[in-house]
């Protein structure tokens, strides 16, 4: 599956209409959603100690992740970098073959590549409970992302520009 594809298909999946959108442009929203990643590496690790319960705190994170982004106001003001990394995001969802952001096709390809090594490396970590390999799979996994959201503050501005002009 090409890039374009995998972030149309993940915008899909969550279900990601304007309304949703300009909820999640609120900077809480965003900063509040990079505790997915730890919270679903937690409770897959609960299988530990509570065995297939762990399913149930999955469940919630997983219900996390989808009501994140519905869950607080849209923002009096998007001059943060949180929120013009999000419409970055759906910039790049909207234009990511246009020319004028021709430049940062190739270093959201790495990254995007580095987070799904990342993605990898927490998901081994966690089938072999391997916490070394757990805490390096997020680590990558959560500074690519970091990355990338920086990458789609760029994106923002670059497409401020290409609209002024």
């Amino acid at each position: 599956m090409s890039q374009d594809k995998s972030f149309r298909a993940a915008e899909t999946m969550m279900g990601m209409s304007d309304a949703a959108w300009s909820r999640h442009t609120n900077p809480w929203s965003g900063w509040s959603r990079l505790s997915v990643l730890p919270l679903l590496a937690l409770a897959a690790w609960s299988r530990v100690w509570i065995d297939w319960w762990a399913l149930a705190p999955i469940a919630l994170v997983i219900a996390w992740t989808w009501l994140n982004p519905r869950l607080f106001p849209p923002p009096a003001s998007t001059d943060n970098w949180m929120s013009n990394g999000v419409i970055g995001e759906r910039v790049w969802l909207a234009r990511s073959q246009d020319p004028a952001l021709a430049h940062h096709r190739p270093v959201v390809r790495a990254l995007t590549a580095l987070g799904a090594i990342g993605a990898l490396l927490l998901l081994a970590g966690l089938v072999l409970l391997d916490l070394a390999l757990t805490g390096t799979g997020l680590a990558v996994a959560m500074l690519s992302k970091l990355w990338l959201l920086d990458r789609m503050v760029w994106v923002r501005r670059d497409s401020l520009k290409d609209e002024a002009s």
